[in-house]
């Protein structure tokens, strides 16, 4: 069964940064596109950014754009999302999931981002 286990989460000030990984299990990893997906308090899942199998290619949410960046470790079966310049608007739960631009059903815990002063 595969296993997903997100990391990295925490509480920041405005401004600050966080590093999420998103540990796979299997060597089908390296075969998919993933995104990472956030859910704030009340609200529906939003799609935050994707990276495809080769790492090549990459896109984000409008909102996110020059502060985040997703990255992948194919030998590590791994996810990652670097989050810059973070602001009191990301406060959610990220999930990683398989796909391009992906809203499937969040299959691990996720990691709760709170950024506040």
């Amino acid at each position: 069964q595969v296993q997903l286990v997100e990391s990295g989460g925490g509480l920041v000030q405005p401004g600050g940064s966080l590093r999420l990984s998103c540990a796979v299990s299997g060597s089908y990893f390296r075969l998919y596109a993933w995104s990472w997906v956030r859910q704030a308090p009340g609200k529906g899942l939003e799609w935050v950014a994707s990276i495809i199998n080769s790492g090549d290619r990459t896109d984000y949410v409008d909102s996110v754009k020059g502060r985040f960046t997703i990255s992948r470790d194919n030998e590590k079966t791994t996810l990652f999302l670097q989050m810059n310049s973070l602001k009191v608007e990301d406060t959610a739960r990220y999930f990683c999931v398989q796909g391009w631009m992906s809203l499937a059903t969040p299959r691990g815990q996720g990691t709760q981002v709170t950024v506040s002063s």
